[in-house]
């Protein structure tokens, strides 16, 4: 199960935070933001060929005891985390390509709303939605 989906921006300020037990929130943008330098890593070491290969999916970043972290990085280097219980052993890496493709097509839409600034926090109800279908989704 998903418990927590983060959408990061270029400059590593959250855009967007969602986790499912609010009473653990801390532990997971604590989470979020130390999956930053991981990713800032991966981003270096693949270089020249992320542009060429155009995979923005980036895998397992890390995993803890009890979660396991992945990551996915769009064009323009904004940055989704995605933070899933380690319990649940069904969720594939298909699945969860799957759901960073879709959240990218909502982050899309949010940033063709003509009313949104780019670099405010994301206050778009049916992005809202999308994330907390996407985390009941995977229960």
């Amino acid at each position: 199960m998903a418990v927590c989906i983060a959408v990061i921006a270029k400059e590593n300020y959250p855009l967007y935070i969602r986790s499912t037990p609010m009473e653990s929130e801390l532990k997971f943008h604590y989470m979020v933001h130390t999956s930053l330098d991981v990713v800032d890593e991966k981003i270096s070491t693949m270089g020249k060929a992320l542009v060429d290969q155009r995979e923005l999916y980036l895998g397992l970043l890390y995993p803890t005891e009890d979660y396991k972290v992945y990551g996915y990085v769009t064009n323009s280097k904004v940055k989704f985390v995605m933070v899933v219980d380690s319990s649940n052993t069904a969720l594939r890496d298909n699945e969860i390509r799957s759901m960073f493709r879709k959240l990218h097509n909502s982050y899309t839409d949010v940033m063709c709303n003509p009313f949104y600034n780019p670099g405010d926090r994301i206050q778009s109800r049916a992005f809202d939605n999308m994330v907390t279908s996407m985390m009941i989704q995977v229960c």
